[in-house]
């Protein structure tokens, strides 16, 4: 994919789980806050956002303080490693990010997501004049930036943190934006 527009890819804030409607914690609430706060003065023109409610949640206040209605896209949502839950569980996603082809049974292999999340961010940035803001998870994004500018998947997810920006410009140009104590 070559981004052609201003992106800002957004880990979502602190939640109590990974199911979907898992909310944020208090922190996370505060995280959004902060997020809205860092975020506000950018002149972003549109939000997308994972279905899952933590991404949503982490969304709402920059969309309520720039009067935008945040669009769900479900190519967002976290990709799902197995069907089943495993002790090995960090190994396996390590594998994965190795193997872009390798899905365990029931998930999704690196490949698939990455697919449709570059699918989700052309759409997003299709027919709008100035930045967006997409509201994802980590394994996705980290899954995206590997495929944006090359970085080690498995070490770029252990490095994000909750939540995280990343700003990708029209050339291309990868750039983390968001620090841990912001």
């Amino acid at each position: 994919m070559i981004v052609t527009a201003e992106l800002y890819l957004i880990r979502h804030c602190r939640a109590t789980g990974q199911e979907p409607e898992a909310p944020l914690t208090a922190d996370g609430r505060d995280q959004a806050l902060r997020l809205r706060d860092r975020l506000s003065d950018l002149p972003i023109a549109r939000i997308v956002s994972s279905p899952f409610l933590r991404a949503r949640d982490s969304a709402a206040p920059l969309a309520e303080w720039l009067q935008l209605t945040v669009r769900i896209d479900d190519r967002l949502a976290e990709r799902v490693l197995a069907a089943e839950p495993a002790e090995d569980w960090r190994d396996r996603l390590r594998r994965s990010f190795d193997d872009p082809a390798l899905a365990w049974p029931g998930g999704e292999s690196g490949a698939a997501a990455t697919a449709r999340g570059l699918a989700a961010l052309a759409d997003a940035a299709s027919g709008v004049e100035g930045p967006v803001a997409i509201v994802s998870h980590g394994n996705l994004l980290a899954l995206l930036l590997h495929s944006l500018d090359g970085r080690d998947g498995f070490a770029a997810w252990t490095a994000l943190s909750n939540p995280d920006v990343f700003h990708i410009d029209p050339a291309g140009t990868v750039r983390r934006c968001w620090k841990d104590d912001e």
